[in-house]
């Protein structure tokens, strides 16, 4: 149903750009146990008519001559005049005639529709006292088909009285009956109410709420727009996508939908054009790989985006022209962030990072990045599951860091662990004997761990220098202290270190191709490239799922860079494994997600529905 917009003037400013009517009747039924004659029915077919041509006030001038000759239903088309005119935006027009109705003299819906003209004229003249009233009647049954109209009036009275937390959680009521545009702009006022609210008044409510509670995700939303690290806790994975269905083709996989043409949008040139590459040769290993399966493939067409906000959405628009179905990327946060500044995005899009302007995806679209958040996080759930309940943290001075820190502090302390100190290792310094006496660890109880998020060559500085001051906590990093390759000499000093990262890196990943193998015919799948790359082959892999994912809470594709499941924003979010430093070589702990409870089947490459379907060649063009 596409919700038809008003004139700006009908509306408060924060509700202008959203009118959820959808329930104009304006109908040729009459209420009532009386038949109507056919010059009747024909006159109010007559006015139902005008009314879905757009002739309104026609439409309206027809349901009055209707009342003044059909005075059993005259209260019946006024009602519609008055909805006719509203549909205009001249709710004002309808006043006299709103006037005039008898609500004791309605049927069936009519009373409700009635009671939300009023409460729209209400609002049009600033009462929006009244107009609450009229949308919070709690003895009132509220038909199904005007459920939206009534949140969005109540929303709208909620905040005009001051409300902006209940007008918020009215709007997020709606969130699941809305799509394409409605549902991206109501997100918009969702977050609008909220931002609203000081950043102590979202930190109680968020604290006050249980995990399930629709709001929550919502507040932590708005607080992260504040710029306040919150709880991220590991997704929930309970059923991987691929799943073979049953009946007469088994080759036949659940939620595998693949577009017919897809436009990869990376930068081939300009300072990003090595990551683009390696990106885009990872994308097309994958590519590969259905191929060898038998998966149906889309044509994919590529478009260099310069590595700049002009040349992404320069090439998004040409792409749409070009008949692209779904674009995949930007690759960097501005262009990201720019595309999604876009007023309309025809084409849906699964893009290569997060935007830095932190608004969330809209309708259609999806975000995927290889984010030190995440990292953060779940080191500290991993923490916390090792019956780790205090922690030092030590990092370096890059941006990774410092965001995979904040991360894990909001995540631990939300696990009701308790974060003793936190030191930042010195870029330049060799010797970190006063970076380990400032966080003062000597003697620290057995439920303590420290947790480090830094490059290789910090952390094996780091680690014999703890030994030297006899600190033997156990350690947790994120990836970035691993190489990505194996070298048993250097990382000799990482010992019993455990951190998380991809699972491609170390094949824990049951169905897809060999990270050994690749890496030995493509230089771009090795050492610490070989992150970008799983990040190609999963954002081809993603492709078929993106909607499975969006729609099914909880389902999961087992990835090269994790497994891959969606939030309700449209982010795609990972859960990554677990390795350890034994002998100064990265292994994956046997206990960790991907060995022990996974399928071994991927969805990664599922066979095609058809036998006849033939998969198509990838052309690459240049922008």
């Amino acid at each position: 149903m596409r919700l038809r917009p008003v004139t700006r003037q009908s509306l408060p400013a924060l509700a202008s750009v959203l009118l959820l009517a959808g329930t104009l009747v304006l109908s040729s039924c009459v209420p009532g146990n009386t038949k109507p004659s056919p010059a009747e029915t024909a006159a109010t077919d007559s006015a139902a008519s005008l009314a879905r041509q757009g002739q309104f006030d026609q439409a309206a001038q027809a349901y009055l001559t209707l009342a003044s000759q059909y005075g059993g239903h005259a209260d019946h088309y006024r009602l519609l005049a008055a909805e006719a005119w509203r549909e205009e935006g001249r709710i004002d027009t309808a006043a006299p005639t709103l006037a005039q109705i008898k609500r004791e003299n309605l049927q069936g819906d009519d009373a409700m529709r009635f009671d939300l003209l009023r409460a729209d004229l209400a609002l049009h003249h600033h009462d929006a006292a009244a107009a609450l009233r009229l949308t919070t009647q709690p003895t009132v049954a509220v038909p199904e088909a005007l459920q939206l109209r009534l949140y969005e009036l109540r929303a709208r009275a909620q905040a005009a009285t001051g409300d902006h937390w209940g007008a918020a959680r009215t709007r997020v009521q709606m969130d699941d009956h809305l799509q394409g545009l409605d549902r991206s702009e109501n997100r918009k006022l969702v977050l609008a109410e909220l931002a609203q609210l000081d950043v102590a008044t979202l930190k109680q409510r968020a604290a006050a709420m249980q995990a399930g509670d629709r709001m929550l995700p919502w507040t932590n939303e708005a607080l992260s727009q504040h710029g306040i690290a919150v709880a991220q806790p590991t997704p929930s994975l309970q059923q991987p996508v691929g799943t073979l269905l049953p009946g007469a083709n088994a080759d036949v996989r659940e939620g595998y939908k693949m577009p017919a043409r897809i436009a990869l949008l990376l930068p081939q040139s300009g300072p990003y054009a090595a990551a683009g590459n390696t990106i885009l040769e990872g994308f097309f290993a994958a590519y590969a790989e259905a191929a060898r399966t038998h998966a149906p493939r889309a044509s994919v067409r590529i478009y260099d985006t310069r590595g700049n906000t002009d040349g992404a959405t320069e090439a998004y628009q040409q792409a749409t022209k070009d008949g692209a179905q779904l674009v995949v990327g930007p690759l960097t946060r501005g262009a990201v962030a720019a595309l999604f500044a876009q007023s309309l995005l025809p084409v849906p899009v699964l893009a290569l990072n997060h935007p830095d302007n932190k608004q969330p995806p809209s309708s259609g679209t999806s975000e995927f990045g290889l984010l030190p958040e995440t990292e953060g996080a779940q080191a500290a759930d991993h923490m916390v599951d090792r019956g780790l309940h205090r922690a030092y943290v030590a990092i370096s001075s890059d941006d990774f860091a410092q965001r995979a820190a904040n991360a894990f502090k909001a995540e631990f302390l939300a696990r009701g662990g308790n974060v003793l100190g936190m030191a930042t290792v010195p870029a330049t310094d060799t010797d970190y004997t006063n970076t380990i006496s400032q966080l003062n660890m000597a003697g620290a109880d057995s439920d303590t761990g420290l947790f480090i998020s830094m490059r290789p060559s910090q952390a094996r500085l780091l680690m014999p220098q703890l030994q030297i001051a006899k600190i033997t906590l156990p350690v947790f990093g994120t990836s970035h202290i691993y190489a990505g390759s194996d070298n048993p000499t250097a990382d000799g000093d990482l010992n019993g270190v455990e951190f998380c990262d991809a699972p491609w890196l170390f094949n824990a990943q049951p169905g897809l191709p060999s990270h050994d193998d690749i890496a030995t015919q493509l230089p771009s799948a090795r050492d610490a490239n070989a992150r970008l790359f799983a990040f190609g082959m999963d954002a081809w892999n993603l492709v078929p799922y993106l909607d499975w994912l969006r729609d099914h809470p909880g389902s999961y594709l087992p990835g090269a860079s994790g497994q891959l499941t969606a939030d309700q924003f449209g982010r795609i979010r990972r859960v990554l494994t677990w390795a350890k430093f034994e002998n100064g070589v990265a292994r994956p702990l046997s206990g960790s997600l991907q060995l022990d409870d996974l399928p071994a089947s991927s969805g990664s490459a599922p066979a095609p529905a058809s036998s006849s379907v033939q998969p198509a060649a990838a052309s690459s063009t240049s922008n």
